[in-house]
């Protein structure tokens, strides 16, 4: 057998033919092979879309598992495998944005509602209502939390950052700034309660 970059492309089988084979024999190795062609320009067109290489990179590899199922779904509907897989990989990346575009949403109304995230005014700072001696307890208990919780209430509630200006400062998403400052709230409150 010639190697690889003596072969002729005519030898290859086409589209149409590697289809049938993925139809029939249900092999994931023949759609790869069918996919690999056309691996680059689904990468263009997500990066066209999403505008960001690594997300680009992820979702090249998220729609060939789709293809998995579409195409033994849709076989019949499948003209032209290169066109049809460009209108899937564009729907795709679509669907992706709109989604994004939802949870941006989503999280912009909880940040708007600082109910959602403090449970009563009461609770605002851990420090609020304790004494001189509790304080020192306080103190120790903070130290008692994990790393991520630990900077989080002394940024928020020592320093007087914002929940963005934390998720900038120590490179973390908000929502897992919020989780920490919840969560390191709670553990503070039992280990003040265990005194």
């Amino acid at each position: 057998m010639p190697p690889l970059f003596i072969r002729k492309r005519s030898a290859e089988a086409s589209d149409g033919e590697l289809l049938r084979r993925f139809s029939e024999e249900g092999d994931i190795a023949i759609l790869g092979q069918l996919y690999e062609r056309y691996m680059h320009l689904v990468y263009g067109v997500c990066l066209k879309y999403l505008e960001e290489r690594e997300a680009s990179k992820d979702e090249v590899m998220n729609i060939f598992e789709k293809l998995v199922t579409a195409v033994p779904q849709q076989r019949e509907e499948i003209v032209n495998f290169r066109t049809w897989l460009y209108v899937v990989t564009k729907n795709h990346c679509l669907m992706l944005l709109r989604s994004r575009k939802s949870e941006a949403a989503h999280t912009e109304a909880m940040l708007a509602d600082p109910a959602f995230f403090m449970e009563n005014s009461s609770e605002m700072h851990p420090l609020e209502e304790e004494g001189e001696r509790d304080t020192e307890q306080l103190r120790e208990c903070i130290e008692r939390l994990k790393k991520e919780q630990r900077e989080c209430i002394r940024l928020f509630y020592y320093e007087g950052f914002g929940y963005r200006q934390i998720a900038e400062k120590l490179g973390m998403e908000e929502k897992k700034v919020k989780s920490y400052i919840q969560n390191g709230k709670r553990n503070l409150r039992i280990c003040m309660e265990k005194g």
